[in-house]
């Protein structure tokens, strides 16, 4: 059966991890999607699709208007994940979401914010500061603007997962924090089905995602997980508070003394303590359920890499493992 041919939707971010799964998951629902790059983008998740172009970034005089002009939805999700300075990261993370959803509002089109779940808790760190401050200036700017909160996201062509599993397959020991500690997860595929969802029915205030299990997960469920599906079985090791807190503080002493940001510091540290990164109570729905839970969605993500190369294949392992894990397995 032929797809529904749809209007324009204009993202941002559209490059990134996220963003690339987004255009695709656009273009299989009939949308047509229209995306800001600063150059032609050649990715092989696009290879089969039509994406329009709009050359520039958020700072581009006109380039969010020329982006927004005509699209039924624009949805924004690019942003910095480290910068060197809380003024750095509102530049992009406030700033730009707040000229992108006045572009959207001119235009006369709905404006979709992917934000984060770690924008609840602004005074854990300077990111969450800046998704929280985005997430207040779009309200100012549109107040019928849709702000979406996912979690932890991982998935096909995630370089920052793939380390996980890479330690996994060859450390002894594996990394845990607080036993009572919940954590949200997502796999990227939902991800970007459920922010499709919300352009086919419009949705305001704010939702937050989830995978299947919105109760989220341990750290002890998720290191195991990464185990399972790479076919070792790790000693898991607890680390104390105070030590992930210092090692924060020396990766932010090393960024500051060699000029170059980093994702992990103190604020990150401060993120990954935190106990309680399921979902609210807020009522409002996800959209379309979630297909993965997290045992299935790593197994997938695993597949991935090694189909691609990211990691060695181990025939073994996929013989044991693959196809055949669901949550159920961590139960």
């Amino acid at each position: 059966m032929a797809t529904r041919a749809r209007g324009v939707v204009a993202v941002t971010g559209a490059t990134g991890f996220l963003g690339r799964h987004l255009v695709r998951a656009l273009a299989q629902d009939g949308w047509k999607p229209r995306v800001l790059v600063r150059r032609d983008p050649i990715h092989p998740l696009w290879s089969d699709i039509e994406v329009e172009i709009v050359t520039g970034d958020l700072r581009t005089p006109g380039a969010l208007e020329r982006l927004s002009r005509g699209a039924e939805t624009v949805i924004h999700g690019a942003g910095l994940i480290k910068a060197p300075s809380l003024q750095a990261f509102h530049g992009v993370n406030r700033d730009g979401a707040q000229a992108a959803a006045v572009a959207a509002k001119t235009a006369g089109a709905r404006f979709i914010l992917v934000s984060s779940l770690a924008a609840r808790e602004p005074g854990l760190s300077h990111y969450a500061a800046s998704k929280r401050a985005g997430e207040e200036a779009v309200r100012a700017a549109d107040p019928g603007a849709l702000i979406v909160r996912p979690p932890a996201i991982y998935g096909p062509g995630d370089t920052e997962t793939l380390a996980l599993f890479q330690l996994a397959a060859r450390s002894p020991v594996l990394p845990v924090l607080s036993p009572m500690s919940r954590i949200a997860m997502i796999h990227v595929h939902d991800a970007a089905a459920k922010l499709v969802a919300f352009c086919r029915s419009p949705t305001l205030g704010v939702v937050e995602l989830s995978d299947v299990r919105r109760g989220g997960y341990s750290w002890t469920e998720i290191m195991s997980g990464a185990a399972r599906v790479m076919g070792v079985n790790p000693r898991l090791v607890r680390l104390p508070d105070q030590g992930v807190l210092a090692a924060g503080a020396l990766a932010d002493a090393w960024s500051s003394l060699t000029k170059s940001p980093s994702v992990f510091g103190l604020g990150k540290a401060r993120e990954l303590l935190h106990a309680d990164w399921t979902l609210s109570s807020a009522p409002m729905s996800e959209g379309v359920p979630s297909v993965f839970g997290l045992i299935d969605g790593f197994a997938h993500t695993v597949e991935w890499y090694r189909a691609a190369g990211w990691l060695p294949k181990n025939i073994a392992a996929e013989f044991k493992y693959g196809g055949n894990l669901t949550d159920s397995s961590l139960q």
